[in-house]
């Protein structure tokens, strides 16, 4: 089966339920994105990561990356390899010297690995197939011919436009732009 890469698009917490997020993964090459709803501790884990925060002692995620280096078990990729019953399953491709590991995982605790690698997240057709959807802002974008990260668009305002343009987002609850124009923000601070 071929793989199909994923990256994460945005974290929210889920509205209907208060104790669960989302993490939305969005094809890399593509427009369907794939919700996965997750507890508030992996949540939390994959949020530190992405937004580069320091927790003064290591997470249990970050316990877990340091085992691997110390056993040099390095994470090549993530799989989000079946999907039964709404439950999301998903695998952790490791190294270790020359042998090749499978090993099976929570899908939520897997992307707080990813994270922490910056290693590929994978899933199948078929899983897309069933629990992807398409964006009707990023189709309407792709027909008018705009970038659908908006990239392009964005690096051309000042800092407050940005900001003014990040409260609407947040306002309309449009979280992947919101997600967007905060990597802008920063990355025009860091210049």
């Amino acid at each position: 089966m071929r793989k199909i890469e994923l990256e994460i698009v945005v974290l929210s917490h889920n509205i209907s339920q208060s104790q669960s997020y989302a993490v939305v993964l969005g094809e890399k090459e593509g427009l369907r994105r794939l919700p996965i709803v997750i507890g508030a501790y992996e949540a939390q884990a994959i949020a530190v990561v992405l937004n580069d925060l320091m927790p003064a002692r290591p997470l249990t995620h970050d316990l877990m990356k340091n085992l691997c280096i110390e056993f040099d078990i390095d994470l090549r990729e993530v799989i989000i390899n079946d999907l039964k019953d709404g439950i999301f399953y998903a695998t952790l491709v490791c190294q270790m010297g020359e042998n090749i590991l499978e090993i099976d995982s929570r899908t939520s605790d897997a992307l707080a690995l990813a994270v922490r690698y910056g290693c590929p997240i994978y899933t199948y057709e078929f899983i897309l197939e069933q629990a992807g959807i398409i964006l009707e802002e990023s189709v309407k974008e792709q027909k008018r011919g705009k970038e659908v990260s908006g990239g392009t668009e964005l690096k051309h305002h000042t800092i407050d436009k940005l900001n003014t343009l990040l409260a609407e987002a947040i306002a309309k609850e449009d979280y992947e732009k919101a997600a967007k124009l905060r990597d802008e923000i920063n990355k025009k601070m860091s210049q």
